[in-house]
Order: C-alpha cells, then structure tokens, then sequence
C-alpha cells in the first residue's frame, strides 16, 4: 500500500512552519538595528551590536556594520564600514565634541593628532543635541566619510585618517570602553 505523498510530506510541512524565521533585525534595550541594509553603493552586514554604560545609566545603543563582501573585521581600515548609535538620553552638541576631541587625542601619537586637528575640529562643529530617541550615524563607504542625524547628513568629507580616528574612539585599543567595543566587533 502506499500513501498519497501529502501524507508523508505533511509532518514535516507543520515542523517547518514553526521553526523560528531568520531575524531581519537586533534589539538592544529600546532600540532596533537591521541585520543588514543597502547605502551608497554598499550592502552592510551587521558585525555586532551592544549596550553602552555610563557609569549607572544606559547612554546608548549601537551596531557595527561592515561591507557584506568583508572577510573579516578591519573597523580602522579603508573597508566600508558603518557605525550607528540610538541615544536613551539627551546629550549637548558640545559634550560630543569634547569626548570626540579627548579620545580621539588619547589614541593618536602627538604627529597624528596634530595632522588631523584642524579636519577634527571641522568635524566637531556639525554635532548637534540629541533628545532621547535620536540616532547618529557614522559610516565611510570607502571614499566619503558622513556624519548624519536620523538620517540627515551633518557632515561629509573624504579623509581616511579622520575616518579611522573616529571610528577608533569606539573600536580602537583604547575605546570609550571595552566591553562596547568587544560587543560592537562581536568578541
């Protein structure tokens, strides 16, 4: 005797619809990343993603992105790359400038920081306040690095060595902090 092929297909048909799909997005605290998304040119695949504290309070959070066709972390480095933070509380323009300013100071030998001051303080003056819900997004796609908030972009320039700078005060040796970084570069 054999059986209709509905009957054999069937089990495994109603196992398969309750599998879990895969996620199209991460959620750390309140604030949603996708896995992955489509600008200027480039496809970018989540690296990581984690939680930023400050001293008892939950500043941020963030995904680290990199181009879909990397084959492996390179976060100071000509690969396209992308960084993007969901701020939980307000934070005054001049407050990132200063954090900016001192840890990018604190990752670079004098001869470097001296060659990028000038493009630095340039860069320091777009900030603006964030409100809680903001979103700042720092990405280089390989020859432009762009500044934008929730979208609209703040600033747009085309210096590697600013690029890596910026990027380093989350994911250098010496981070903002260390368990962020290892989060955001999955470690």
């Amino acid at each position: 005797m054999r059986l209709p092929l509905a009957w054999a297909v069937g089990p495994w048909l109603v196992l398969l619809t309750f599998l879990p799909a895969a996620a199209d997005s991460v959620t750390v605290k309140d604030a949603s990343f996708p896995v992955s998304f489509e600008a200027h040119d480039q496809t970018y695949a989540l690296i990581g993603h984690g939680l930023f504290e400050y001293m008892i309070w939950d500043a941020y959070a963030g995904a680290y992105y990199q181009a879909e066709a990397t084959q492996q972390q390179a976060p100071l480095s000509d690969v396209p790359r992308h960084l993007e933070l969901a701020y939980f509380h307000g934070i005054d323009a001049e407050d990132f400038a200063k954090a900016t300013r001192d840890t990018v100071r604190d990752n670079l030998d004098r001869t470097r920081y001296a060659r990028l001051e000038a493009a630095l303080e340039d860069f320091n003056g777009h900030y603006r306040n964030v409100v809680p819900g903001d979103r700042y997004a720092l990405s280089w796609d390989g020859e432009q690095l762009r500044l934008a908030l929730n979208d609209q972009t703040l600033y747009q320039g085309g210096d590697p060595a600013l690029a890596n700078a910026l990027f380093g005060i989350w994911l250098a040796v010496k981070p903002l902090s260390e368990a962020f970084r290892d989060a955001l570069l999955d470690r």
